[in-house]
């Protein structure tokens, strides 16, 4: 009677395991959560450098409007508070949703990411070569 405790306990314990994955390896059929947790790294990277490269090609062509210009007459803060949002949530999220639609129609990581950045730098010319700050007049008398 003993030895058929000690079996059903063994194969209570084997069950347990199985269900939680303990002692086992990862096959091909597995996924392992650490591709996904990097996807998930590399979408949050890809945020950042978006938002700090769009900011940090913004913020140039913004400076007469914060600073004011000559004798600061052209002083027009509404690009801190308007703009700047805008262009740090463009910069950050375009990139992550081409890459995100990169992963899943294309299903390599490196095909989305190249698209990615490939968006980014477009992005960040056509911002250098469309957006510019207002300027009134230098003689609006």
């Amino acid at each position: 009677m003993a030895a058929g405790g000690v079996d059903a306990g063994v194969q209570q314990q084997s069950r347990v395991r199985q269900r939680s994955g303990v002692g086992q390896r990862s096959g091909v059929g597995q996924r392992s959560g650490v591709g996904e947790q990097g996807r998930g790294c590399a979408g949050c990277l890809i945020a950042l450098v978006g938002a700090s490269a769009a900011v940090l090609t913004w913020a140039p062509h913004a400076r007469v409007s914060v600073t004011g210009g000559f004798e600061g007459m052209h002083r027009d803060l509404s690009v801190l508070y308007v703009d700047l949002p805008l262009i740090a949530l463009g910069g950050a999220l375009v990139p992550v949703a081409v890459w995100s639609l990169g992963l899943r129609l294309l299903g390599r990581p490196w095909a989305a990411l190249l698209g990615a950045l490939v968006t980014l730098v477009l992005g960040v010319w056509g911002l250098t070569g469309w957006w510019e700050p207002y300027e009134r007049p230098e003689f609006a008398g």
